[in-house]
């Protein structure tokens, strides 16, 4: 349900001011409902556009544009009009990964041009977009866009660099990059990232990314070596070859002059530039999903989330069993009556259960209809990996045969492209899987770009340096696991797969295959479940030793996954967060730490009035040393209280506090 009040204006007023009535040059500036956030616009020989935040400019006259076939939008613009509007809404999130109820507040301008097109400005309190609309018949050719984000030379950047393959163009990447933290200035030509890109100005934070990506390739940004950000597209295929030998996935060896060819009467993807205040603050920012378009049906009843078990990174590594582990029957009846005994409501058949090149030649040994049968009787929901490529030629087909079986989702894996083509092929999985009432999961994926508002039943995706970089590398330390919530997090949600059991400290770890570990405490990897937003977070610890630890286990199965609430407690970028988060009338905490152990002080105002028991599963006094060393206990507390929380090292911390009934 929405609720919209839309009040239009004209002439000079408090939304949208005015100045200059030349045909050679017009100003406008949009103020968001607080007006603690402007963006000015000024129509000359181009378009440019400035974001302030309080009254200090944090991203200088950036200029627009659309190069096509039918003109050069932006550049020598002739105005025509200008149209306000201020919304005041609230949008219902179906699967709510970070709160149910999101306040939808802007105001926003349209300004019309000669040429059938217009450019609309949002302006909210966290942020600011726009994005293209045009009215003309027939089909366009976008052979660029102009997408600049001017910034003070001096400003930091958190730039996901993309470190560029054999064998294929710099657009092919899974989008799993560490973050590299530099001065804008710094960032040449030939430095590429995807978004989200964090960047630091004049104490704000803001990001960069993009909204309602549509018929149209995803957006990069590269520098300029000057203190600006362009936005860059992956050209559209012309040629593509198959490469890969157990998965195998279509790559481009020839690309087109031009990044998009799509219908005439449309709008494109809004360019966001998000704004907070303090760190903290990003925690809660939703922007991207509010500025996507909205389902076309209603009923999502039927979407299935929670945790979900996975075997692939472990290698299906199990012990204490009385059969061989692998690709079979008895391995994954193993996994349903762990996730029943521990109220973990999915299991996930990983790479193995089919032919990757066939999704109907079962693996001989797994008896897939006895397994989906056996899930359901203990209510368990399945869900299935699959190749994007072999998914792609067996679509229909393989969707139905899902269906048949009972299986609750898919995860489609091994795209690692963003072009055009690419971005309609995650479209058309998800209507499919949704006509069929699956859900779907991505990785190899780029970010979210608001999908999940469009479709609901697209619950998560990669698009993240997880935890699989445990196995072969050293990337995935407690550092840049606290750059996620701040910056990744701001598309969307993310599949990071936590829940390792088997946990090290900077000495002692090392990249095993055979034997994974992670990098920081036991309770670092807990907090990821609450901290990290996913509607299914799938748990890749191994079942065998979690069955050792039943408490620790019952513990993290009961955790949620959707929330209807979320109170930003504490964070810094790359060092520390804390995250209050509200499922019914229950209460979680979940906090997060770097390399330095350190001492946080939680408020718990944002409680009820009643009284709260509380579970908590905090590092152990050891955790230095022994990582996996952790403490379960349970406290009351209630709003006029506050809580001492000790991080070690890595470390982390997880409460559930539950309202004492009288």
């Amino acid at each position: 349900m929405i609720r919209t009040f839309i009040a239009v204006s004209s002439g000079i007023c408090l939304l949208l001011f005015i100045a200059g009535t030349t045909s050679a040059q017009r100003r406008f500036t949009l103020q968001s409902p607080s007006k603690e956030v402007s963006v000015s616009i000024e129509v000359s020989d181009s378009i440019y556009y400035t974001v302030a935040r309080g009254g200090t400019n944090l991203m200088v006259r950036s200029v627009l544009g659309l190069l096509t076939d039918r003109g050069s939008w932006g550049i020598n613009p002739s105005f025509i009009s200008a149209s306000q509007r201020e919304v005041r809404a609230t949008i219902v999130n179906p699967v709510p990964f970070k709160r149910r109820s999101i306040p939808d507040d802007f105001n926003e301008t349209v300004l019309r041009f000669k040429g059938s097109y217009s450019v609309a400005f949002r302006a909210y309190d966290d942020g600011v977009a726009y994005r293209f609309e045009t009215t003309l018949k027939d089909s366009i050719t976008i052979r660029q866009e102009l997408a600049h984000f001017r910034y003070h030379g001096e400003d930091t950047v958190f730039f996901p660099q993309i470190q560029k393959r054999d064998n294929v163009d710099v657009y092919h990447t899974s989008f799993e990059e560490p973050y590299r933290i530099a001065a804008i200035r710094q960032i040449s030509s030939s430095n590429l990232c995807f978004t989200p890109a964090l960047i630091s100005s004049h104490g704000t934070k803001t990001f960069i990314t993009e909204s309602d990506l549509i018929d149209y390739p995803g957006m990069f940004l590269q520098g300029a070596s000057s203190g600006s950000l362009h936005g860059v597209a992956a050209p559209f295929p012309a040629q593509e070859q198959v490469l890969g030998a157990e998965y195998k996935q279509w790559v481009v060896t020839q690309r087109q002059p031009f990044i998009a060819r799509t219908r005439g009467p449309r709008t494109f993807p809004w360019r966001v530039v998000g704004i907070a205040g303090t760190d903290k603050d990003l925690l809660e920012n939703d922007i991207v999903y509010r500025l996507a378009s909205p389902p076309a049906q209603t009923d999502w009843s039927w979407i299935k989330t929670g945790m979900a078990t996975d075997e692939w990174i472990i290698g299906s590594n199990l012990y204490n069993i009385d059969f061989r582990a692998g690709f079979n029957t008895a391995t994954y009846k193993y996994y349903i009556d762990f996730a029943k005994a521990y109220g973990i409501p999915m299991v996930m058949l990983d790479a193995g259960w089919s032919d990757n090149d066939d999704l109907t030649k079962i693996t001989p040994g797994l008896d897939l209809e006895e397994v989906v049968r056996y899930a359901k009787q203990n209510g368990i929901g399945i869900m299935l990996w699959t190749l994007a490529m072999t998914l792609d030629r067996q679509m229909e087909e393989a969707m139905r045969m899902f269906t048949a079986l009972g299986v609750v989702g898919i995860n489609v894996d091994f795209m690692d492209r963003d072009d055009q083509k690419t971005v309609a092929f995650y479209h058309r999985v998800a209507d499919v899987a949704a006509a069929n009432k699956l859900t779907v999961m991505f990785h190899g994926a780029f970010k979210n770009a608001g999908f999940e508002r469009t479709h609901p039943n697209a619950i998560t995706r990669e698009a993240i340096l997880g935890s699989e970089y445990n196995m072969w590398s050293d990337k995935a330390t407690p550092d840049h696991d606290l750059m996620i919530p701040f910056i990744r997090m701001l598309s969307g949600p993310l599949d990071y797969e936590p829940g390792f059991l088997l946990n090290a400290n900077q000495k002692t770890f090392r990249p095993l295959p055979d034997m994974v570990m992670s990098q920081g405490t036991r309770t670092h990897q807990l907090a990821m479940f609450v901290v990290y937003e996913s509607p299914v977070q799938v748990f890749a610890g191994n079942p065998s030793q979690a069955r050792l630890e039943p408490e620790y286990t019952r513990f993290m199965g009961a955790l949620p996954t959707t929330w209807d609430e979320c109170v930003p407690l504490a964070g810094k970028v790359g060092d520390y967060v804390a995250v209050a988060r509200r499922k019914g009338d229950t209460w979680y905490i979940g906090a997060m730490n770097d390399w330095t152990p350190r001492d946080l002080v939680i408020d718990l105002k944002f409680l009820g009035p009643q009284q709260y028991r509380t579970e908590i599963c905090t590092d152990g006094s050891n955790a230095d040393k022994a990582a996996i060393d952790y403490v379960l206990k349970t406290d009351t507390v209630s709003r006029t209280q506050s809580v001492s929380i000790h991080l070690a090292a890595g470390g982390g911390y997880v409460a559930r506090l539950l309202p004492i009934r009288k």
